[in-house]
């Protein structure tokens, strides 16, 4: 199995994201044999989208980076909230991603997705608590992660998440514990 390992959180060692991440790679690594493929996108970052990249005649990073997704069967992304969204990081590699004709297609009836048949495991990472109650309307992270990977076909996508990680030690340790406990399933 190819899996693909997206990493956005830029506090690094201490990135709570990074952390499950990894953990739900090595889970994967227990469970059978896989070739792994790790993107940083804070050591590595890609730049924000430009005009002239896209009306270029050729895409080098564009090209590579649909590659990178196209050639994996399982995608690991590593996915911290910052101020209710996904990190920049992460952004600029959706926006690279998502190309009309090669990962998604209009249609008459609409937007279809291109990329199918792969399973994606989000780690998210969060200072609060926003899976539920009323800072659940705050949440453009996950939905927005759920929104994107649908759009260009991935549909199955399983979110482990840390959550309470900056509101004193108990909750920070039942937000680690509820994601191994999750990891655990895999």
């Amino acid at each position: 199995m190819k899996v693909l390992h997206l990493d956005s959180g830029i506090f690094l060692e201490q990135s709570v994201s990074r952390q499950v991440s990894q953990n739900i790679v090595n889970k994967l690594k227990e469970k059978q044999d896989i070739t792994l493929f790790h993107r940083d996108l804070v050591a590595n970052p890609v730049p924000h989208l430009a005009a002239d990249e896209l009306l270029a005649e050729e895409k080098p990073l564009i090209d590579e980076l649909v590659q990178e997704l196209l050639d994996a069967d399982t995608l690991v992304i590593g996915a911290p909230m910052y101020n209710f969204t996904i990190p920049t990081q992460l952004k600029a590699w959706f926006d690279r991603v998502l190309q009309a004709g090669v990962t998604f297609k209009y249609t008459e009836q609409g937007p279809q997705g291109l990329v199918n048949g792969k399973k994606v495991y989000i780690a998210s990472g969060r200072g609060g608590i926003y899976s539920q109650g009323e800072a659940q309307a705050m949440d453009h992270q996950e939905s927005y992660l759920k929104q994107v990977l649908a759009f260009i076909g991935i549909t199955d996508v399983t979110i482990i998440r840390a959550e309470g990680m900056n509101m004193g030690d108990e909750p920070r340790q039942q937000g680690f514990k509820e994601a191994e406990q999750e990891i655990e399933t895999i």
